[in-house]
């Protein structure tokens, strides 16, 4: 649907009826202006509108309509196409969630299409109405602002599930038997959609850093505040994937560690009953000819060299960390 339209001049907010129609009429109208109009999962006959209004290219609307779409920047004539993806957290499942920002960049306006709950332009859209001399820049400023909101929604992202790798170290080193694999997977998973989202981006927000026809030169720092994070976001993001691979190592190696010890216990308490079990067996072969087999006290005897020999080996398995 179409959320919200308006047409900027001089920084400042036209009051105009909210319609695409009205802010392609006011951009010819007024020179020094600029229309933004942002759409939510908008239907093809939404779309369409907007593309007869403007004039945009036919591959450029199929890639604003297709989700998961690699973040890019390409050029259709004097319209440049952004697509961007965004990121929120889900706590409850440990879950990176992805949707996705298309912007139409031209001279004189912007169309953002937004995919999924992430990347709220609302409260952009506010925020930039506020500083009327950013909105003087443009549509420059609002590819801007937009970015810059994405950029921060990744570093958000990074820091839920850092905290949430620290969980998983903690567990993986706690005394207690933990099964911590599943989880460390499924991390290391969500990082990877992470990296998908944010790592392609670093291309197109350096060309946005150094300079790109259309969007002027005093857009540049701006710009390369945004490259800056989203450089910081990125290697945060290949460092949690680096944490989460030791931490897996970490476990499966304490796993290992835990079942020789298994191992040793059981092979230990299968040694000190083997004794018991070889003696009871000599004895319980029946032959008349046995040694000590008439003598009064031979199997309190027997009884005791089992305890003994048992009490023996158990302090040796002791001494030696099997038991």
């Amino acid at each position: 649907m179409i959320v919200d339209c308006g047409v900027y001049a001089e920084g400042e907010r036209r009051d105009l009826p909210r319609d695409p129609e009205t802010v392609a009429q006011a951009i010819d109208d007024q020179a020094d202006s600029f229309g933004w109009i942002g759409l939510h999962e908008p239907s093809d006959a939404e779309m369409k509108r907007v593309q007869r209004l403007f004039g945009l290219h036919d591959l450029a609307i199929e890639d604003a309509l297709q989700l998961h779409q690699r973040p890019k920047v390409e050029r259709f004539g004097d319209t440049l196409l952004v697509v961007l993806r965004t990121l929120w957290y889900v706590d409850e499942g440990d879950a990176v969630e992805t949707g996705q920002v298309t912007a139409f960049i031209g001279p004189r306006y912007v169309v953002t299409v937004r995919h999924g709950e992430g990347g709220e332009l609302a409260t952009t859209r506010q925020a930039l109405e506020e500083r009327a001399s950013m909105l003087g820049h443009g549509p420059a400023a609002v590819l801007w602002a937009i970015s810059d909101a994405i950029v921060d929604d990744y570093e958000r992202v990074a820091e839920q599930v850092e905290i949430d790798v620290d969980e998983i170290e903690t567990s993986v080193f706690s005394p207690e038997r933990t099964s911590d694999a599943e989880r460390i997977y499924l991390l290391k998973r969500e990082v990877l959609e992470m990296r998908r989202a944010i790592d392609p981006l670093r291309e197109p927000m350096e060309q946005f850093a150094h300079g790109m026809a259309g969007l002027g030169a005093k857009a540049s720092p701006f710009f390369r505040d945004v490259a800056d994070h989203l450089s910081r976001v990125s290697d945060q993001a290949e460092a949690i994937d680096t944490l989460l691979t030791s931490a897996l190592n970490a476990h499966l190696a304490r796993v290992s560690v835990q079942q020789n010890d298994d191992m040793r216990k059981i092979s230990a308490w299968v040694a000190i009953a083997a004794v018991p079990t070889m003696l009871a067996g000599i004895y319980g072969m029946n032959f008349d000819n046995m040694p000590e087999l008439r003598w009064h006290f031979g199997y309190y005897a027997i009884l005791l060299l089992m305890a003994v020999v048992c009490f023996t080996m158990y302090r040796f398995f002791r001494k030696v960390g099997w038991l």
